[in-house]
């Protein structure tokens, strides 16, 4: 007997969404509306936004390498003035969520970037890439210094009542140690994670296939990173969790979710298979009622493990 229904609703921080699939920041665009329904996504990121334009990073941005690819964009933007009339604007006859994801470069700017957004028509949450560089700390990404993120969340919580959902960098030694000074400045809910810093070199021409010789690594490469630190991070905090990193298929996306992930959402894979999402949320519910699982939260967090044969992880 397969079930005829199940619920796939999630809730991100208080907000709630249909399902849960959504593009990464960068990886999606309001073009991608002539190839799939964006009505079906569990919520809708667009691209990184900046106070002000910003040219973005020397070229080559991009080049493949095995198991992904590395991209050093840069964060192109048009400024937030630019974003407030053309962008979010774009996404408003749709019945799925906007959650805008923004870039900052300091604490006080992003205090500034959150209270301001948050007041657009259709915004209803708040990412905030503390991955990117402070240019107040040495370049070194706010999400490296469990105080300057406790900080910098706090001060975000102080100026709106939107969820707010700190991007969370993998380049750490520990990712608990952020996640645990997030929850406590007030995060709604957690992105775990962003790329891996890396590089590549062309071995004829003996330079880097990155203008800006390093970049983030994402693709299916990361995946097992990421799974690893969806579930040390869950171990340590109660509020709900987005996996981000590697995943291709639904399978991929099941995967972030027994770990500990209540959402997830879909980069480099966009740019193989445009529909990609769509087919991860469709994958995820047939694996529902083949499991007869009613609920998609009866799932988060479920990996099975025998504790006593484990060591400590």
């Amino acid at each position: 007997m397969t079930m005829e229904n199940v619920n796939m609703e999630v809730s991100i921080g208080g907000l709630k969404i249909k399902n849960p699939v959504m593009p990464a920041s960068g990886a999606f665009g309001h073009e991608m509306n002539e190839i799939l329904d964006f009505n079906k996504l569990g919520a809708i990121v667009p691209k990184s936004i900046t106070k002000h334009p910003r040219g973005g990073n020397m070229t080559p941005r991009v080049c493949e390498v095995r198991g992904g690819m590395i991209n050093s964009i840069g964060i192109q933007s048009k400024g937030v003035d630019y974003y407030r009339d053309f962008i979010i604007p774009e996404f408003k006859d749709y019945d799925t969520p906007v959650i805008a994801s923004i870039n900052a470069d300091s604490v006080d700017e992003f205090a500034e970037m959150s209270e301001k957004i948050a007041m657009f028509d259709n915004v209803q949450a708040l990412e905030l890439n503390i991955s990117c560089p402070n240019l107040e700390n040495d370049g070194r990404a706010f999400g490296m210094d469990e105080e300057i993120s406790y900080e910098l969340i706090k001060k975000a919580k102080g100026v709106t009542d939107l969820p707010i959902i700190p991007k969370l960098t993998p380049n750490v030694t520990s990712i608990q140690d952020i996640a645990i000074a997030c929850e406590k400045a007030g995060a709604d809910s957690l992105n775990v994670a962003n790329t891996l810093l890396a590089m590549a070199i062309d071995t004829e021409t003996r330079k880097p296939k990155i203008g800006n010789v390093m970049g983030g690594l994402s693709g299916p490469g990361v995946k097992p990173i990421i799974v690893r630190m969806i579930y040390q991070t869950s171990q340590v905090t109660d509020i709900p969790i987005i996996g981000c990193g590697g995943v291709m298929n639904s399978d991929d996306a099941i995967e972030m979710i027994l770990a500990g992930a209540t959402a997830v959402q879909i980069g480099t894979a966009n740019f193989i298979n445009p529909n990609v999402m769509i087919e991860t949320i469709d994958g995820i519910e047939e694996y529902m009622k083949k499991h007869k699982v009613y609920d998609i939260k009866d799932l988060v967090g479920k990996v099975v493990i025998d504790k006593e044969k484990t060591n400590k992880i």
